[in-house]
């Protein structure tokens, strides 16, 4: 006798989601990979061109813990294409300063970033493609902003604090 699989009351969003992410990032660094850069890599040195950014923030906005961080900043600085300053403002916080040869090689990665992107918007009819964009982003910037807010947790699966 087999176990009959429980009924779902809704679509599978967290496979949808996660199968979709996987492979994207799986093709993003595979082409990410041959210029020499991982997504991290490319993450910070988009970010830190943008504006004047700390390595901690810069890591708040790849969602990379402090060593993933400092780990990716040794990488750029050994392939020079960024480097730690002093902060300006705060004697205690490093700047992210990409150099002219990483910001060359962040607009290549820009437009491959762009292309792997724009290739899998391009699978979907163009009404279903902005359906898509508006859904996410209402999710992103609304109910999923934030993975503090999430529901709390169903009875029996609480988890014990740390001892």
């Amino acid at each position: 006798m087999t176990a009959m699989s429980p009924r779902r009351s809704a679509p599978d969003l967290s496979y949808l989601l996660d199968h979709t992410s996987h492979v994207l990032r799986t093709q993003m660094a595979a082409a990410l990979g041959e210029i020499g850069l991982t997504a991290r890599m490319h993450c910070v040195l988009a970010h830190a061109l943008e504006a004047e950014r700390t390595q901690a923030q810069l890591a708040a906005i790849g969602d990379m813990d402090k060593t993933t961080m400092v780990v990716t900043v040794d990488a750029l600085e050994r392939a020079g294409l960024a480097e730690r300053r002093p902060s300006g403002t705060d004697r205690r916080a490093r700047i992210v300063a990409v150099t002219p040869k990483g910001a060359e090689v962040a607009a290549r990665s820009q437009e491959i970033v762009d292309h792997i992107h724009t290739d899998a918007l391009a699978s979907l009819p163009e009404k279903a493609r902005e359906a898509l964009l508006s859904a996410l982003t209402s999710l992103a910037e609304g109910h999923l902003a934030d993975a503090d807010e999430a529901p709390p947790a169903t009875r029996g699966s609480a988890r014990r604090p740390r001892q």
